[in-house]
């Protein structure tokens, strides 16, 4: 793969990230309860760090493997993405943020699977690798907020 296109994947990934952080700020302006303004809040800083992330990557020319993150309790694929509305269950709004991580690891993979050239395809699935850690996280967050029983 040429400089060029890996250079194309990975604006891609930040303006993805950038989206990302964009619809988490506008989130925590939409919802009234201080728990869930921080959360998304919080969750747009972790957007900016990853697009801060993606802009180190850019600017080296090596091509190769960041993320490693292979766990996923598949947590997400078990319920619906409900919508930011103003009084919204803090379990609803990390159901919505695993959502989207999900939504954007499989966007990773399908683009990895649609790939021929082999080291499109790893940079592809290491981005998916990136978007599965953080679906990871927002399942731990989401079981022991949405399943007390479990604690």
């Amino acid at each position: 793969m040429e400089t060029n296109e890996y250079k194309k994947i990975i604006d891609f990934a930040i303006q993805a990230e950038v989206d990302a952080r964009d619809f988490y700020k506008d989130a925590a302006k939409r919802v009234k309860d201080t728990y869930l303004k921080t959360m998304f809040s919080d969750l747009a800083k972790e957007e900016e760090k990853h697009e801060k992330l993606l802009r180190g990557i850019l600017s080296h020319d090596k091509i190769r493997a960041y993320f490693k993150e292979k766990r996923d309790y598949h947590v997400s694929e078990t319920v619906s993405k409900p919508v930011v509305s103003d009084h919204m269950k803090p379990a609803d709004a990390i159901r919505l943020a695993m959502k989207n991580e999900e939504e954007a690891m499989a966007l990773y993979m399908w683009l990895a699977e649609g790939c021929d050239d082999a080291q499109q395809k790893s940079v592809f699935e290491d981005l998916a690798a990136m978007e599965r850690e953080h679906k990871f996280k927002m399942e731990n967050a989401f079981v022991d907020i949405a399943y007390p029983e479990t604690w």
